[in-house]
């Protein structure tokens, strides 16, 4: 039997006195209601307390990747101008200490998370101040949807600085419920946290439920020691199992609901921007392929062109960080209200919504949004390169890796030297090959379909 070393199961009551505590230390060190404190360290489950402290204060959290290389990190920086930076574990530990400050009864602000797109400059996604009332909706909509509840124990499987994690982690804490965070997704580690904490919902990425299959399986896969040895898990303490992030696989889909239960398992559809669907997976049975019908308050609909928009509520909107112009080109006007997209083309069918095709500038790599142009951007000016496009190809594990074409006189050392000093790891390309020239339209944009 696997067995798990002390990870830290964090209630709802224990959260809120560490809350009040954090908004105390975030107002001794000047910040305010607007003012941004950024995030760079590893997930745990005092991460979480303190993104409510902040944000049941007003002021807004701003999670990124620790992993962030010095370049990526320091042009976030300049953009967001935080009050405060947090980047070791220390420093996290000492905003649980401050003196208690009464907080808002619900979040007055989503935390600003990162995104990157067509240009390759990272940014923000900023939900504005809340009032009270919008900030009580946005709380109850992700509660009635999902149905934390007070004995819900949430497990964190995925990094918490990714919006969906810890969105689940959030509301579960403020529903009254508890939540335990993996320091990172290993199979045996995840098999022993659920029988020994009997976790109650999760969010997962498609990557993550391959890797469990493969090493329930016995191949050895994330674990290294060995093959042909069969294991299980007890599944039966979960009443909810969300994924997205990724297109999910139909095997890997039909084995996690014969795995956990059709009457448990959840897809959903969204970006870092925000929610268009979720879907049953007895209603994706009934419908296959669909990504669900528009959430509750959201109506999801197609322009011309087959691009997918979603129409949402006042507490549900954005704007990019000193972005106007990008904020502008994601919304437009539509009969059921302001509508935003992110480019994703699909189709509407009697209210059920099909995703066709994703992006072509978006590459999804184990749950992780990886865009060509940040990392072509990051690689441009590496000696001897005349012309380079980053891509994607199918990856069985990783549902889609990053590769990368390049033209010139350099050296591929040299490219991995510069991608390693200037991307985080999900966003630096696995291949690499040189080609005499790539393949262009007659307007000079490149076919990565081609690639």
């Amino acid at each position: 039997m696997w067995r798990l070393t002390l990870l830290e199961i964090l209630t709802a009551a224990d959260s809120s006195l560490a809350q009040s505590n954090v908004a105390g230390a975030l107002a001794a060190a000047g910040l305010g209601s607007g003012d941004r404190v950024v995030l760079l360290v590893p997930g745990s489950a005092s991460y979480v307390s303190v993104v409510l402290g902040a944000t049941r204060s007003g002021v807004v959290p701003v999670p990124l990747d620790p992993r962030l290389t010095p370049y990526e990190r320091d042009a976030i920086l300049r953009d967001v101008e935080p009050g405060l930076v947090i980047d070791t574990p220390e420093a996290l530990d000492e905003l649980l200490v401050g003196a208690p400050r009464d907080i808002a009864q619900s979040p007055r602000c989503r935390p600003m998370h990162f995104t990157s797109g067509t240009t390759g400059r990272p940014k923000g996604v900023w939900s504005g101040l809340l009032d009270d009332e919008d900030a009580a909706q946005l709380v109850r909509e992700e509660r009635d949807l999902w149905g934390f509840c007070e004995s819900d124990l949430d497990l964190v499987v995925s990094p918490i600085y990714h919006s969906a994690p810890l969105r689940f982690a959030m509301g579960t804490l403020l529903a009254g419920g508890s939540i335990a965070v993996l320091p990172g997704f290993d199979p045996p580690v995840f098999v022993a946290a659920v029988h020994e904490l009997h976790p109650t919902t999760m969010f997962c990425v498609p990557a993550h439920l391959q890797r469990l299959f493969a090493w329930l399986d016995g191949d050895g896969n994330g674990d290294g020691d060995g093959a042909g040895v069969a294991r299980s898990v007890d599944a039966a303490s979960f009443r909810l199992v969300a994924h997205a992030g990724a297109p999910c696989p139909e095997p890997v889909r039909r084995r996690a609901h014969d795995l956990f239960g059709t009457d448990v398992v959840w897809e959903f559809y969204g970006s870092t921007e925000g929610q268009f669907t979720a879907c049953s997976a007895t209603e994706w049975q009934r419908h296959p392929g669909t990504l669900g019908r528009a959430r509750p308050g959201r109506v999801v609909s197609t322009d011309d062109d087959g691009q997918l928009w979603c129409a949402v509520p006042p507490w549900a909107g954005f704007t990019y960080w000193n972005a106007p112009e990008k904020t502008a080109a994601s919304w437009r006007a539509t009969p059921d209200g302001p509508a935003f997209s992110v480019g994703d083309l699909g189709r509407v069918d009697d209210g059920w919504v099909y995703l066709d095709s994703r992006r072509e500038d978006l590459i999804i790599s184990g749950g992780v949004n990886v865009y060509p142009a940040e990392v072509e951007a990051a690689l441009a000016d590496t000696v001897g390169l005349v012309d380079l496009a980053v891509f994607a190809r199918d990856d069985a594990r990783w549902g889609q890796r990053v590769c990368a074409a390049y033209v010139g006189d350099v050296d591929e050392a040299a490219l991995r030297a510069r991608a390693e000093s200037r991307l985080a790891p999900p966003k630096r390309p696995k291949t690499y090959e040189r080609l005499p020239s790539l393949p262009r339209t007659a307007t000079g944009k490149v076919r990565r379909s081609e690639l």
